[in-house]
């Protein structure tokens, strides 16, 4: 491994990334907003070429790197034959970036790619080595852009959102293929028949099976948020709150999507739109006791029209409440928590959570959204519940999504950066659209308590 090689490398990459910085500085002193013909042609020539090396540099990076992993090796095996006295061992390595490192995975981002800190590229390849590791079952080589820290997705947002109870819960969930922006499944419209062979020898049932194509369109759910360069450099956990902020609505986006979406104009065709058994709560002085015949009558719609089983409710945390909130003629609570050992209950469970709420009605459990509408039917008051088949919901979703990060000097003349968090999903609830119930009406509008 040369060296002077590997010098000549950084060198010319520094050399480019002076070329470009040079461009960008001519557009600001003009100010300008666009680059020309030519300035665009040489600064996509320069990010090509930079791109290059890039991979140059960390290809030779890691045979450094192999070098002296070998040589850990030999000493390693020279200290069995002689051993040394004292020293110390390294039983764990910290992650790279974590709640509580120095380093911030948006400052290194920015400097790599706008100072060419080499710290910063250096501490971002191992970022992701260990997200390979991390990651076996999907790769990050599938990646194309950064992947962002697990602490990031976790941390608590500023701003409370309505997250993905449903795509989490209630979903088939697949891989998205790595191209395409449409899925396409057969599905069968007429099938074979049989029926009794009425007299020996005489022609036996036939029907053509026929099919027509479901197609599936792959959406673009993305985020954007600009900060000042003052923000990054200078602030002290303002880019987590925005990253973590971006990613948090990308999921409760897409979970309102699989929910709610037309499947026009760029949405997705959530379940409301997906069709399914309609079944009509007709109440102005609406009970747990009228509901209740509708819930049963939702699980045998499902039953007698896709021949499957219900496997979740999916319902607005006020209609749980409501149900929570129910009495009978003596006052006892109708909805219990189970250790109470309850007799006679609509349903049962613990202490009311978020999402999987731990309560069950008719056998099935109850997942609270808060995604789902409130503002439904002419009285625009109304929230929906959904019984719903996990397998016959299927979602895809990009490895990673919101998987990648980028700034772009799009304000360069203000100091501004742009941060984009973005990712790919599909779904359908179309295979059999009769294996989710939706009941709907008068009776589910605002509950009083």
């Amino acid at each position: 491994m040369s060296k002077s090689f590997l010098d000549k490398l950084i060198e010319r990459r520094d050399a480019v990334k002076t070329e470009m910085d040079a461009i960008l500085e001519a557009v600001a002193t003009e100010d300008r907003t666009d680059l020309t013909v030519d300035e665009t042609t040489k600064v996509d020539s320069l990010v090509e070429e930079s791109r290059t090396l890039d991979s140059k540099i960390e290809k030779m990076k890691a045979q450094a790197d192999a070098d002296a992993k070998t040589n850990e090796i030999r000493a390693a095996v020279a200290d069995v034959a002689m051993p040394k006295v004292g020293g110390a061992t390294v039983t764990r390595e910290a992650r790279t970036y974590s709640p509580n490192s120095d380093a911030s995975f948006v400052k290194d981002a920015f400097n790599a790619q706008f100072a060419n800190d080499y710290a910063a590229n250096e501490r971002l390849s191992r970022h992701m080595r260990e997200e390979a590791i991390e990651r076996r079952d999907i790769g990050t080589a599938q990646f194309e852009g950064l992947v962002i820290p697990q602490y990031l997705v976790d941390l608590a947002a500023p701003l409370a959102r309505a997250g993905r109870p449903f795509a989490d819960f209630a979903t088939n969930k697949m891989t998205l293929p790595p191209s395409g922006m449409t899925l396409n499944i057969s599905r069968m419209t007429t099938g074979s028949s049989t029926a009794v062979q009425v007299t020996q020898n005489d022609a036996v049932s036939e029907t053509d099976v026929d099919d027509t194509l479901l197609t599936i369109n792959v959406r673009t759910i993305a985020g954007q948020q600009d900060i000042s360069r003052q923000a990054i450099e200078r602030g002290t956990g303002i880019d987590t709150f925005v990253v973590a902020d971006l990613i948090k609505s990308w999921h409760t986006t897409l979970d309102s999507q699989i929910l709610n979406g037309a499947g026009t104009a760029g949405t997705i065709k959530g379940l409301r739109a997906s069709g399914g058994n309609a079944i009509t709560f007709t109440s102005t002085a609406p009970t747990v006791g009228l509901l209740y015949p509708k819930l049963a009558d939702a699980i045998a719609q499902i039953q007698t029209n896709a021949f499957i089983s219900p496997t979740h409710w999916v319902v607005h945390p006020r209609r749980l409440a409501f149900l929570l909130a129910a009495v009978d003629s003596t006052n006892r609570p109708l909805v219990v928590p189970a250790a109470n050992g309850a007799m006679n209950a609509v349903g049962v469970g613990g202490a009311p959570t978020y999402g999987n709420s731990g309560y069950q009605m008719l056998g099935l459990p109850i997942i609270t959204d808060a995604n789902i509408g409130t503002t439904y039917g002419t009285t625009t008051n109304q929230d929906e519940i959904y019984c719903v088949s996990a397998n016959e919901a299927h979602l895809w979703e990009q490895p990673g999504s919101p998987f990648a990060l980028r700034f772009d000097a799009t304000g360069a003349g203000n100091l501004t950066l742009k941060s984009v968090v973005y990712g790919y999903a599909a779904f359908t609830a179309e295979r059999y659209p009769l294996a989710a119930s939706i009941i709907s009406g008068t009776g589910l509008s605002a509950p009083t308590f």
